[in-house]
């Protein structure tokens, strides 16, 4: 049996999400959800965070994209309680409904210090807190940095007490202290000043360093001072080189960075009585202990006197130390004098002995072999002398025949010619020896003269009659010629 048609429109799967979809939208396009967060694993790569929202009977997922998490002043965090405010929207691939998150926020104090309790407990662990990591303020600083608000009761307040106190050189670093940039500025500031050098004319900003920083703010509520609550400041304070002190809120108020501060201070003004000694006070303290020091000092001058008198008393007197040592020089002045005289004696003796030793017959002999010794050496110097003449002979005759080498006449032995001209001068190059000039040619065996044919010349005519050449102008040198001239 058949079974009969029903008038029901046919939908697709698609069809029907989409119209699923524009249904939750349109009548939910505004909603606050509060719940606790789960499934929370950071951002993903694309940017968008992905996580559910429970309570103790259900569950719905939420996403926040990329463009929104990062204006997000809470972040979420895995099991916080959250109020969470954006659309519901469908996702067709899964048949899920969800929430697109435009803003987040705790619900309530209660998971504020939920998630700070949270995060003290991390910081800790890392060992942020520890006392033996935190540093010791300067007693006197030359420049403090103010990190806070450049308007305010706040930095009126510090430096009004610095100025009363000890004044001294402040810097102030402008910043938020409420906020969503709150955090971000303050731990910006707290780096910065660490990277300026200590001399000023050396950075860009030509600001000192500071020797103390102070981050202050007056107070408010958990939520207002929730910036100094977020880890990038409190590691911001770990990290830095300069002593830090903070003064957030009222005395009751507590944040993060006061755990990981060097000093907490209750209020701002209580944290330039902190930075700065009073100056009086320190006058005061300074002549007290110059004051003191002037009196120990006579009494310990005092006393070493006491002490140097008692040890001269018990020391035996001058003339007592000298008396035994000059009487031991008036023994060995009086030893001295016997001495001398029986030391002259022995020596007179001594002299008369050797006297009559001496003898004409002893002081001829002496003079023989004195004269023996004289005459062998002059004859070892005669032999000396004649064999020093005849090397020096030698080199001279040796130095004679390299020195004719040299000459002119040594040359033109060995075949070479020396050529005149008509003044009587040695030709050096043939531009001298035109057509027609009359020569006067040297060889090594005697002379001829010679003219000087022009460039169409025959050779087989014989020269003319050459000119009687000029007598030569070289003179000797002791028998040497010179071809040079």
């Amino acid at each position: 049996m058949s079974q009969p048609k029903s008038n029901i429109l046919e939908l697709s799967v698609s069809q029907i999400s989409q119209t699923l979809k524009r249904l939750v939208e349109d009548n939910f396009s505004y909603v606050r959800i509060r719940g606790e967060v789960s499934g929370y694993r950071g951002p993903h790569s694309s940017g968008h965070a992905y996580f559910s929202l429970k309570d103790e009977k259900a569950r719905i997922d939420a996403v926040v994209w990329r463009g929104v998490f990062g204006k997000l002043r809470f972040k979420p965090e895995e099991g916080m309680e959250v109020i969470a405010t954006g659309k519901l929207s469908t996702f067709p691939g899964s048949s899920r409904y969800q929430i697109i998150i435009e803003q987040l926020e705790p619900a309530g104090v209660g998971a504020l210090m939920a998630l700070l309790e949270a995060r003290k407990k991390k910081l800790a662990a890392e060992g942020l807190f520890d006392a033996d990591r935190k540093q010791a303020l300067p007693y006197l600083p030359k420049v403090i940095g103010v990190i806070t608000s450049p308007t305010g009761a706040v930095i009126r307040d510090i430096m009004h007490r610095i100025n009363d106190r000890f004044p001294c050189h402040v810097v102030i670093w402008p910043v938020r202290v409420q906020g969503d940039a709150c955090a971000a500025e303050v731990s910006n500031a707290i780096d910065g000043f660490n990277k300026l050098h200590i001399d000023a004319s050396q950075n860009i900003a030509n600001m000192p360093k500071p020797d103390l920083l102070i981050v202050a703010r007056g107070g408010g509520s958990l939520e207002d001072l929730w910036g100094f609550n977020e880890e990038i400041v409190a590691r911001a304070v770990a990290a830095s080189d300069i002593p830090l002190i903070s003064a957030i809120g009222h005395e009751t108020d507590t944040t993060l960075i006061d755990f990981v501060s060097d000093k907490r201070a209750p209020t701002p003004t209580a944290a330039a009585e902190m930075a700065v000694p009073v100056k009086t006070d320190l006058v005061f303290t300074l002549d007290d202990q110059g004051l003191r020091l002037k009196h120990s000092l006579n009494r310990y001058i005092q006393h070493k006197s006491q002490i140097l008198l008692a040890t001269q008393r018990g020391l035996p007197k001058l003339n007592d130390l000298l008396m035994q040592p000059r009487q031991k020089l008036d023994h060995a002045i009086l030893r001295l004098q016997g001495a001398l005289k029986t030391g002259t004696a022995q020596k007179r003796n001594q002299f008369e002995r050797l006297a009559g030793r001496l003898s004409s017959t002893s002081l001829l002999q002496n003079t023989r072999n004195l004269a023996q010794n004289i005459g062998q050496l002059a004859l070892r110097l005669n032999q000396a002398a004649n064999t020093m003449f005849e090397r020096k002979n030698v080199q001279l005759i040796n130095i004679g025949k390299l020195l004719n080498s040299y000459s002119y006449k040594g040359v033109l032995s060995r075949g070479f010619a020396l050529v005149l001209g008509a003044n009587g001068k040695s030709l050096k190059s043939v531009k001298q020896a035109k057509p027609g000039t009359a020569l006067d040619i040297h060889l090594a065996d005697g002379q001829f003269g010679a003219v000087v044919a022009g460039a169409n010349a025959k050779l087989d005519k014989p020269p003319k009659k050459p000119k009687k050449a000029a007598k030569s102008k070289i003179k000797p040198d002791n028998g040497q010629g010179n071809l040079f001239e």
